[in-house]
């Protein structure tokens, strides 16, 4: 019979190890799992249930609820997630996966939470949801536990192999600074307002991954900032995630200003200052294939590397 227990204080190894044992296409290392389990001031030790087979872990479930705010005061308390799961493969149709996720949900369930996610989790979430291409069985197992299929962000990549600016770019940013609007890279006096600007116009994950890259030693040169006059009208940056250069975002327009080409100026920039730096590939993992931004990355090069979905299970509280 498999022993059920939560995470104690050296578990980690092993479920480092597991983990690599069953997600192929998403190897972690000990100071990622450390950086974005771990040390995330969410972590519970009870949500990180695991399964025992003769002293060896074969099974983990996560599941964090908000202890932090990610803005304001708003702990969301309703609203749980299961980040990651995984059974090691000789150990899969036996009821443990069944058995992990039903002890994570009822974990959730007794911190008063009815709206459980996979893995829409910030700040640290792994991968946006679960890729269906890449783990079939995991996309069939969340559907036999209740949960449905909300919308699938796409991830998508660009080679910076021989990139250079289009000319029409290059007109298009001269025509908008003769109407008064500049873009310029980050310099201190920017970071209050664009942190601002990130929580309030679009999501406290973008403001926090700001500052807290910054923190972490994030280049200001990395990140640009675009304003009307004395207004702050857009912004990207690049490295800000886990301190990896490739990694462009986030990255947005004042809705107000879309329409106006800023957007595709900002990631331009961007593309040229990666470039400018050796790098020879920009990638992201979440955005709407459909949506404004979609269509502008498309248009840029980017293609779409895997798509993700995000699901949910409604539960009683």
């Amino acid at each position: 019979m498999p022993l059920y227990r939560y995470y104690q204080s050296g578990d980690e190894i092993e479920i480092v190890r597991l983990w690599n044992e069953s997600l192929h296409k998403d190897p972690i290392n000990q100071k990622r799992f450390r950086n974005l389990v771990l040390l995330d001031a969410n972590f519970d030790s009870r949500g990180m249930r695991l399964a025992f087979e003769d002293n060896q872990l074969v099974g983990c479930v996560y599941a964090v609820r908000r202890l932090l705010p990610m803005y304001g005061t708003d702990l969301e308390p309703d609203n749980g997630w299961i980040p990651f799961f995984f059974v090691h493969p000789d150990h899969r149709r036996s009821g443990i996966g069944s058995q992990l996720m039903k002890e994570a949900v009822e974990f959730l369930q007794s911190e008063g939470r009815s709206n459980i996610f996979f893995a829409s989790y910030a700040p640290n979430y792994i991968l946006p949801g679960i890729d269906e291409e890449a783990y079939p069985g995991a996309y069939e197992f969340l559907q036999k536990q209740g949960f449905e299929k909300l919308y699938s962000p796409v991830a998508m990549d660009r080679s910076l192999v021989g990139y250079q600016v289009p000319e029409d770019v290059i007109a298009l940013k001269n025509q908008r600074m003769e109407e008064g609007y500049t873009f310029s890279k980050a310099e201190d006096k920017d970071l209050y307002e664009v942190i601002r600007f990130a929580n309030e116009v679009f999501n406290p994950d973008w403001g926090r991954a700001i500052r807290e890259g910054i923190i972490q030693g994030l280049p200001m040169e990395r990140i640009f900032v675009a304003r009307d006059g004395e207004k702050m009208v857009g912004f990207c940056l690049y490295g800000g995630y886990e301190g990896i250069p490739e990694r462009f975002g986030p990255f947005g327009v004042d809705p107000e200003q879309q329409g106006k080409g800023l957007g595709k100026i900002l990631l331009h920039e961007a593309l040229q200052s990666m470039r400018a730096e050796g790098l020879h590939g920009a990638w992201f993992l979440w955005t709407g294939e459909k949506t404004s931004a979609g269509y502008l990355y498309k248009k840029t090069g980017f293609t779409i590397t895997r798509q993700f979905h995000v699901m949910k299970k409604t539960v009683d509280k």
